[in-house]
């Protein structure tokens, strides 16, 4: 019991210490992280609207080939007619520990396999429709996503998903007073409509009702 209690605060912090990670990087705490993070990501997805995965990978691979085998024989060839005996220009780098431990690896693949665990319930609870109002509310966001993906593709849908990950959170927390506001009304409007809906038709009233 004491190694499952401490097991789970051990997932706990690690799956907080994920989130607020990933809170800094989609509220651009650090502009030139988030900056480096979204642009890659964006010019990644943007190359294979164009290429295939294979060959974008390949360019990549190239690109920094390139840099780095240029920069060595760059200063190799400064370093012999200065006559200096500065070593290897990323012998620091290759010193250092990249390999990831076992905690590491153990401590965020039980988060992962936790979300994973969680949608696959969700996904059962929506599709045997243990709730006859959440499998419905499934079922309209299902027939959306249909006419969706009739004008997008899933790369197109990737790309926009991923400028609004990094664009929404910092207007909305620039704007929040106002969208609050907004979301509210909205909410209240669906919650109205359900409800009427939920009056009139037999069975669709919640369990907890």
């Amino acid at each position: 019991m004491e190694n499952n209690s401490v097991e789970n605060k051990e997932n706990e912090t690690a799956g907080r210490q994920w989130r607020e990670h990933v809170v800094d990087l989609l509220y651009w705490r650090d502009v030139k992280t988030t900056g480096v993070v979204f642009g890659a990501a964006l010019l990644l997805l943007l190359s294979l609207t164009v290429c295939s995965i294979v060959s974008v990978c390949s360019y990549i691979g190239l690109a920094l080939l390139s840099v780095t085998v240029c920069f060595r024989i760059y200063k190799g060839i400064l370093q012999a007619i200065q006559k200096s005996d500065e070593g290897h220009p990323f012998k620091q780098y290759l010193d250092q520990e990249v390999a990831l431990s076992e905690d590491t690896v153990h401590k965020y693949s039980d988060v992962v396999l936790a979300k994973i665990n969680k949608i696959i319930g969700d996904l059962r609870r929506l599709f045997l429709v243990e709730d006859l109002v959440d499998s419905i509310k499934f079922a309209v966001l299902m027939w959306i996503l249909t006419y969706v993906g009739a004008f997008f593709n899933g790369l197109t849908i990737l790309i926009l998903g991923v400028i609004a990950m990094f664009s929404c959170p910092i207007v909305y927390e620039k704007h929040q007073a106002q969208i609050d506001h907004y979301v509210t009304l909205v909410n209240n409007q669906v919650k109205d409509v359900v409800g009427k809906i939920q009056a009139k038709v037999p069975g669709m009233k919640r369990k907890t009702e």
